[in-house]
């Protein structure tokens, strides 16, 4: 039992990350149908970028609380990261919003094949180690069981739900977020209502690329190391949870991406006993594509896909 309740802790922390990475997808897909697989390459570019900020603030104030730090520089990566979307949809996407569909699909991934080279010529190919600006980061006890949650774990689940729920309320109760609906729903009724169209696809593209460093800054700090390689993983197996919940739906995002973590993490941990030591926990990858390709077989549409169609 503790093994198991250990599982659903790692892949809730696990899982609000990939939430928060498939929320750029489903957001761009829902008003262009436009699948960014470059999206992963900006969560890459945010983690890299956080690491480098946070070595520049400890270098110029050293002494300062791990947190402020930590704070500093994911602020300083996230408007790096939303200039890096707004380019991206400004110059990779929108001379081809009328384009044949397959046209913007192989362009997102020579977009995501290029800032991953540039990356690497930024950063080089080994990873980055994260600063050790919390110190030792000690475990606490859950329930008194062999169950344990890191400080930076806390935090991203925390976090991750802050700015869930936050989305979620822009979406519904804000002009922008109505405006976000309208384009989704009728491009061309909007465009007649005085909605800028230009405008709203680029706030969308910028929003998902400053939810993605967050969660780049996120991975970072959870596993002490970023490379220039960590976008493509993590951006399919996000890519995944859209799907999962159904790809186009906010809250499909973030029920796709816990579930999807769940799956991962539970999987993980029970796969060496089943298969008697064949297969081990590194081989948790196999579940995000399993979970991908059965969801595409029997459902589609997602979890929640439903809803979107019934709103068109």
């Amino acid at each position: 039992m503790e093994t198991f309740i250990q599982q659903i802790v790692n892949g809730l922390v696990m899982g609000s990350m990939y939430a928060l990475i498939a929320l750029g997808y489903t957001m761009v897909y829902g008003i262009l149908s436009l699948i960014n697989f470059a999206h992963g390459e900006v969560v890459m570019i945010g983690a890299m970028v956080t690491i480098t900020c946070i070595n520049l603030v400890s270098s110029i104030a050293p002494g300062l609380p791990g947190s402020l730090v930590f704070t500093a520089g994911l602020l300083m990566a996230i408007p790096i990261t939303m200039v890096l979307g707004f380019s991206i949809e400004r110059i990779a996407y929108r001379p081809l919003r009328k384009a044949p569909r397959l046209t913007p699909l192989i362009t997102a991934i020579g977009v995501s094949i290029t800032l991953q080279q540039v990356a690497m010529l930024i950063w080089g190919r080994s990873p980055r180690s994260f600063p050790a600006i919390f110190g030792e980061d000690a475990p606490h006890k859950l329930f008194n069981l062999d169950v344990s949650i890191t400080n930076i774990q806390i935090t991203i689940i925390v976090l991750a739900i802050l700015l869930m729920a936050g989305l979620l309320i822009m979406v519904e109760k804000t002009k922008l977020g109505r405006a976000m609906r309208a384009t989704s729903q009728n491009p061309e009724v909007a465009g007649l209502m005085g909605v800028n169209i230009n405008t709203i696809i680029s706030m969308t593209f910028v929003l998902g690329s400053a939810l993605g460093a967050v969660a780049g800054a996120l991975y970072a700090a959870n596993y002490s190391r970023a490379d220039a390689y960590i976008g493509f993983m993590i951006g399919l197996k996000a890519f995944t949870a859209a799907v999962l919940g159904g790809i186009g739906n906010l809250a499909g995002a973030v029920l796709g991406g816990i579930a999807l973590g769940l799956i991962e993490s539970v999987g993980a941990g029970y796969i060496g006993p089943l298969t008697n030591g064949f297969l081990g926990s590194h081989y948790q990858d196999i579940f995000a594509f399993a979970v991908l390709i059965l969801v595409l077989v029997f459902r589609p549409s997602g979890l929640l896909g439903e809803r979107v169609a019934e709103r068109a």
